[in-house]
């Protein structure tokens, strides 16, 4: 089997509600560009993924795909997984870990529908299902938080993860209300989004230590390895670090020997496909590490990192980000929790998902080859 085309569809995804996140993350203008990759072999087995998100337009990286990565895969055997990896990898400074992660996302898309198998099958399967959490957006006050996380609770989910208006003060008393309203019973975490300053830092930790918060997410700058290694001496609460920390697989080593955050963080996009996301999660669990899975940006991309979660041991949660209607295009029955707030394992060969075709060729902008 060898790979004999690679071929990148970019369409509309318009009608986002207008959303934020953190200061540099959201949506106002209503509209993006995902791109449909297509890795086709000579056997005719196609593997997909999807490129961009309703924050980040796939226009940013498709010539990363179509320019550098490609003349990487044609001819090659898909199945070499880890050594196309490998060769994307050099070229890391002249492309993105989003394009290199489409590309090992499809890679893996075609080696489980070869071997007749669900993605997380044939890379182990550990579990059949995985509890998920609602992740806010920026809400316009206290009661708005604490309304929302009573609605996921009630509705069965297993936890509720704050993303709050990055002001310290008024943060702690929008925990506050959430952790009233919700009472003891149910799993709240924090994510800051890199906001605060040290001092800043340590009076929200240790508030929301008080109020019994599963975890304190991404509080300092992403790069600030010697805050966190402070911080973490301070706090007892979980602190969790290296979502975007810079750098590929190995970045995550000074994190780890410096014991500088609780767990580690990442996704298939924002860490280069499914390949770093697995050996990283194997390396946090020889620590005794999570590695709790952060959303993907896209419907394909959170398709991918669920096989990811349900084929190692060391993740807790499966990340929903609200509005949920925001973060799913271009997939037909797209992953939903049941009634008691469990994400399950697809059945069908590959990444198992249901592209909706007809969907991308009504919006389709442009096709690269």
């Amino acid at each position: 089997m060898k790979i004999d085309d690679v071929e990148l569809t970019l369409f509309k995804w318009d009608n986002i509600p207008a959303t934020k996140y953190h200061s540099g993350s959201g949506n106002q203008s209503g509209e993006s560009a995902l791109g449909l990759l297509t890795i086709r072999t000579d056997d005719g087995v196609q593997g997909h993924a999807f490129l961009g998100s309703s924050t980040f337009s796939a226009e940013v990286d498709c010539k990363g795909v179509t320019h550098t990565l490609k003349p990487i895969l044609m001819g090659q055997d898909p199945l070499d997984r880890e050594m196309l990896y490998q060769a994307m990898w050099r070229r890391n400074r002249i492309t993105s870990l989003r394009s290199i992660g489409a590309v090992d996302i499809a890679l893996h898309d075609i080696a489980a529908k070869a071997a007749g198998l669900p993605l997380y099958k044939l890379l182990g399967g550990y579990r059949e299902s995985v509890p998920s959490y609602a992740s806010s957006a920026v809400l316009p006050s206290r009661q708005a938080y604490a309304e929302e996380a009573i609605a996921y609770k009630e509705g069965g989910w297993a936890a509720y993860k704050i993303h709050p208006p990055a002001q310290w003060r008024e943060d702690i008393e929008v925990c506050r209300a959430v952790r009233d309203a919700v009472g003891n019973d149910f799993d709240i975490m924090l994510d800051s989004t890199w906001s605060y300053t040290y001092d800043h830092a340590i009076k929200v930790g240790r508030a929301i230590e008080e109020l019994n918060f599963f975890w304190y997410e991404d509080p300092l700058a992403d790069d600030d390895l010697m805050g966190c290694i402070k911080l973490r001496e301070k706090l007892s609460i979980p602190l969790m670090a290296t979502e975007y920390s810079p750098g590929g697989f190995t970045n995550y080593v000074p994190w780890i020997i410096n014991k500088a955050t609780d767990y580690l963080r990442g996704d298939v996009a924002v860490k280069g496909g499914i390949t770093p996301l697995v050996k990283t999660a194997h390396l946090a669990e020889a620590f005794g590490i999570n590695y709790e899975v952060h959303h993907g940006g896209n419907s394909l991309n959170n398709w991918a990192n669920l096989h990811v979660i349900l084929s190692i041991k060391n993740t807790t949660y499966f990340e929903v980000l609200l509005p949920a209607g925001m973060q799913k295009y271009g997939i037909i029955d797209d992953l939903e929790p049941d009634k008691d707030g469990l994400i399950h394992a697809p059945t069908e060969p590959g990444m198992g998902a249901k592209i909706d075709f007809d969907l991308i060729k009504s919006k389709t902008i442009e096709v690269l080859r």
